[in-house]
């Protein structure tokens, strides 16, 4: 679910509230552009790693909530969740842009992210990036520049889990490796001709590996579609700060629906998949089979983080559309509608051109 401003941090000349702007990289007045005097630490070393194991068994309530008097909604549409300033109303999902907003209460306060990475690309130069984006699109429909306003971009920040482990592992496989006989065979012209047939010799092998894992990232976000928040991977984890939310003022921000349970279940997963490849790199010989892994976790830790992203989303026809940039890095993915009369242009382009090469060759 998102949140915005959180708190109100004001301008020191007019009182209006003051915005965190990447271009700048502090609070400035949206009005007069003045820098509000914030303190925030920027200090990389003060991010918090957590332990796992004791938090799964019990979330300590120093742990939760946002610091700050919100409100929450869930969208009926795309079921993402945000969270508001407590006063402000009106307002439509920036994930989809559907009005359908019903008020989401919590039975118990969230966890609270541990750090946050500010954003760094200005929402100017990701217009800008999307625009030349949308340009190069040119099987996208004519019509597509009134439904994409790019106007309507808008910065989120988009919540995340890490996780670290240490893993010993000891592995053991039947080693492959390659040998070769030669045999006669008929072509299809009916002559023999020898070939060269491939044999495996296989042997036992055993090993072991140490591996540490650090900040194996799981989304917690579902506003956001899966496939484009992998396309703006990696967010740099060494850049993150201690949370603050000043730095959350004049954005967006989704609150986490993939639960810490479910999230350290999917980096166990993803770890394992890792380990297997590295297990299987140190196995000898050309190619293994039978392939164990017998693994152990320890110093299993995690963060709560957000990140940012500039996001548009709008309808074209009834079929929702998103473009996401990573607001750190600049890294886009989107998806766009395609003319179905462009494509047919090019098929008919292609048969055109097929059929002059067959005449060519008739002649």
């Amino acid at each position: 679910m998102p949140i915005e401003a959180l708190e109100q941090d004001s301008c020191p000349a007019c009182g209006a509230q003051a915005t965190w702007s990447p271009a700048r990289q502090a609070l400035v007045c949206s009005y007069c552009g003045t820098e509000a005097p914030a303190e925030l630490d920027q200090d990389t070393s003060k991010v918090r790693e957590i332990d796992l194991v004791s938090t799964l068994r019990e979330i300590p309530e120093d742990l939760r909530g946002w610091q700050a008097e919100k409100r929450s909604v869930r969208c009926g549409s795309c079921h993402a969740i945000s969270v508001f300033d407590a006063q402000r109303v009106g307002q439509n999902c920036d994930f989809c842009g559907s009005p359908e907003l019903v008020n989401y209460d919590e039975i118990r306060a969230p966890l609270r992210p541990q750090s946050v990475l500010p954003f760094k690309i200005s929402d100017t130069d990701v217009r800008e990036s999307i625009g030349k984006w949308y340009a190069g699109k040119w099987l996208a429909p004519s019509g597509l520049s009134k439904a994409a306003k790019l106007d309507t971009v808008k910065g989120i920040y988009l919540p995340f889990w890490t996780f670290d482990a240490h893993v010993d592992a000891r592995w053991s496989a039947d080693s492959g490796e390659y040998y070769y006989t030669t045999r006669m065979v008929r072509d299809s012209k009916g002559r023999m001709r020898s070939q060269q047939v491939q044999h495996v010799r296989w042997r036992p092998a055993s090993g072991q590996l140490s591996h540490f894992f650090d900040d194996e990232p799981i989304p917690g976000s579902h506003g956001v579609h899966r496939g484009l928040l992998e396309g703006i991977l990696p967010f740099p984890a060494q850049e993150l700060v201690p949370y603050d939310t000043a730095y959350l003022s004049g954005f967006v921000v989704e609150h986490y629906q993939v639960v810490l349970i479910d999230a350290a279940r999917q980096a166990k997963e993803s770890m394992d998949e890792q380990l297997r490849k590295l297990c299987g790199a140190q196995v000898p010989g050309d190619t293994y089979r039978n392939l164990r892994v017998d693994s152990d976790y320890g110093g299993q830790t995690f963060k709560h983080i957000l990140v940012p992203a500039w996001l548009l989303a709008y309808n074209y026809g009834t079929k929702p559309y998103q473009v996401v940039v990573n607001g750190y890095t600049g890294r886009m993915a989107g998806e766009y509608p395609k003319s179905w009369w462009k494509i047919g242009l090019i098929v008919l382009a292609v048969l055109c051109v097929l059929l002059a090469i067959f005449a060519s060759q008739g002649c």
